[in-house]
């Protein structure tokens, strides 16, 4: 799988203009209208733990007084600062803040098209490799846990439940997983889901 990850990231890079590109790629029935207000640059690190049986994926439970998307599941990560290089270096340095795991431990696979999300961001998914059993030290302000899900269940057709949100007044047809008593919803699912269609549509061509 990890080969496979390879080879359908291979040449992905950061869009020149994250926000433009991911009102682009916003998914049939998502109305542009949804997001009056310019995107803000974000990242995100997608952490794929690489188990021997197979791979894993690393995600959050962000803490409940958080302004934005308080207690939801999500990847570490934020907005693009000042002093950020690159969305790889926003990434890279939330991914240590907020859950210890240092950028020496993360092998770069490649990048996701940005994603729009409705508090006004434009985040652009990075995806790197991380070695089993590193001790993570987590934010107590921003992550109330970590925890992993095997890559095989997200990308199980079965495991995808159909969902309704409703946005400014628009009922928007979505989507989410359930994976014991976490749900993983809104741009965190959207993101695992075009990793998923990626790797599907490279695995049927060979």
């Amino acid at each position: 799988m990890k080969d496979l990850i390879t080879r359908c990231l291979s040449g992905t890079s950061i869009a020149r203009d994250p926000a433009a590109t991911a009102l682009a790629e916003l998914p049939e029935g998502i109305d542009r209208s949804l997001f009056p207000r310019p995107l803000t640059p974000a990242a995100v690190l997608i952490p794929l733990v690489m188990h021997e049986p197979g791979l894993s994926v690393l995600l959050t439970r962000r803490t409940g007084h958080l302004r934005d998307h308080p207690g939801q599941i999500s990847f570490p990560g934020g907005r693009v600062e000042p002093g950020d290089a690159s969305p790889l270096a926003t990434a890279l340095r939330e991914a240590e803040e907020e859950i210890g795991l240092e950028a020496r431990h993360i092998d770069i696979a490649g990048y996701l098209a940005p994603q729009a999300v409705i508090t006004g961001f434009a985040i652009t998914p990075v995806v790197g490799f991380v070695p089993p059993g590193l001790e993570l030290r987590l934010d107590a302000f921003e992550v109330a846990e970590a925890f992993e899900v095997p890559l095989r269940f997200f990308l199980d057709p079965a495991n995808l439940m159909p969902d309704r949100r409703l946005i400014h007044g628009v009922e928007v047809s979505t989507f989410q997983y359930r994976f014991r008593h976490h749900r993983i919803w809104g741009a965190t699912a959207f993101m695992i889901r075009k990793l998923c269609k990626q790797l599907q549509k490279q695995d049927i061509s060979g």
